[in-house]
């Protein structure tokens, strides 16, 4: 950062996730091309984590760019309570296209966290709109959904929650699928058993618990869950915030498995990175359930950008380049992944490597802690040597936009062994 930059930041800026007390001042990213971001001294820094897990094709893609300078010059926003617009509209029906079938009908917001707070309003409301009273919904233990207030409930309790526990809503919990599956859907049949005439919806994040950890889980759980939450007449919820558009392999970890949701949440990756916009994609009975001469059984939700023009035109131009070149791009970085993965699992301060699709995770010894030392210590260490990563407390991950290379990673890689040989524990 320039000094006048510095100044101004540290006298009126509040970044996220960020501890003022005693932070170093940020470095001051000028531009970004790639995969790459480029700050104000003229370094190069490999965006290993896609800019918190946003930036697909890589960043200032010249095709979302001209779709975005073309979307706003022409109508940059109208509210969207009682009017509609073509980005909007095509953007809906390109997403049913490459959805799981059965998902019929598309809610934009904002961000990940507002397109999970419409998913669990919408499976409320839902059963009001049908005479029944269902106030419970379940999720994953070490889930995360968000930092919105219904978000904050449907995730684990945790640093994250804890100035805000006695706000928040009941959410039951069942067991992380990653740790023990039987017992996550024997705690599902309990919890039907005891209170499935309670309970509106089930939420997860389909085969990857991402800011708990990057804990990944099997197909296999998914389907049961789906099969139970069908059998038993509760709406099943896959938050693909993070799994979506092909993070996790396929273009969705729902779609891979071959379950389709109720209700799915989309966001991050949907406009390539470029802008923020949520989606809440739902089943067309569902939606039929809020159709009705009463109009207390409108859905009462919205934001003052709701499906902004120029996000929505940005999404379709990313979904247009998710294309065979683009699955090919993303198997080499799984190989790639997998390849240094096998390297490293030797490594004695390394436990629990794993892979699903784009996303390479291991956790660094020692006991498992967000707050932990170690992932801040390799934060660190590897920004400068031109790495960007932004470890999840002593897990360590690797994200990358679908543009890096195999030597980008191999970099990547390089640095943090250099990390683990040479800091101490």
């Amino acid at each position: 950062m320039t000094p006048d930059l510095v100044a101004l930041d540290r006298l009126h800026v509040w970044h996220p996730y960020t501890q003022h007390f005693d932070a170093a001042p940020p470095p001051l990213v000028t531009r970004a091309a790639g995969a790459y971001l480029y700050d104000a001294r003229g370094r190069r820094i490999f965006d290993a984590i896609s800019s918190w897990w946003v930036t697909l094709h890589g960043h200032a893609h010249p095709a979302i760019a001209a779709a975005i300078a073309a979307q706003a010059g022409t109508l940059e926003q109208v509210i969207f309570a009682g009017f509609t617009h073509e980005p909007a509209a095509r953007l809906a029906q390109a997403l049913i296209h490459v959805l799981p079938a059965g998902l019929t009908r598309v809610f934009y917001s904002d961000d990940g966290s507002t397109a999970v707070e419409v998913a669990l309003k919408m499976a409320l409301q839902y059963w009001e709109c049908r005479g029944e009273r269902r106030p419970l919904l379940a999720a994953l233990e070490h889930a995360y959904h968000g930092d919105t207030f219904g978000a904050m409930a449907a995730s684990a309790r945790g640093v994250f929650t804890a100035p805000f526990e006695q706000h928040l809503l009941e959410v039951a919990r069942l067991p992380d699928p990653s740790e023990d599956p039987a017992a996550t859907l024997a705690a599902l049949d309990q919890l039907l058993d005891r209170r499935g005439e309670e309970l509106a919806a089930v939420i997860v994040e389909p085969l990857l618990l991402g800011a708990g950890g990057m804990r990944m889980w099997d197909a296999a759980t998914l389907r049961a869950i789906r099969e139970r939450t069908a059998q038993a007449r509760v709406l099943l919820i896959a938050d693909e915030v993070l799994t979506g558009f092909g993070r996790s392999g396929p273009m969705f970890a729902c779609g891979g498995a071959g379950v389709t949701p109720d209700i799915m949440c989309l966001s991050k990756g949907l406009t390539g990175g470029f802008l923020p916009l949520g989606a809440t994609v739902a089943r067309e009975e569902i939606f039929e359930a809020f159709s009705s001469p009463d109009r207390r059984r409108t859905l009462f939700h919205g934001h003052s950008y709701t499906a902004n023009p120029i996000a929505c035109a940005a999404a379709q131009a990313s979904l247009a380049l998710l294309d065979e070149t683009s699955a090919r791009a993303r198997q080499t970085i799984e190989v790639t992944h997998r390849s240094h993965l096998t390297s490293l699992a030797v490594h004695a301060r390394v436990q629990r490597p794993r892979v699903l699709g784009t996303v390479a995770a291991f956790d660094v010894d020692g006991p498992p802690d967000y707050l932990s030392t170690a992932g801040a210590s390799l934060a660190r260490f590897a920004l400068e040597r031109g790495v960007l990563v932004r470890p999840l407390g002593n897990v360590v991950y690797l994200l990358p936009p679908y543009c890096a290379t195999a030597d980008d990673l191999g970099c990547a890689y390089d640095v943090i062994e250099r990390f683990l040989d040479e800091e101490p524990e």
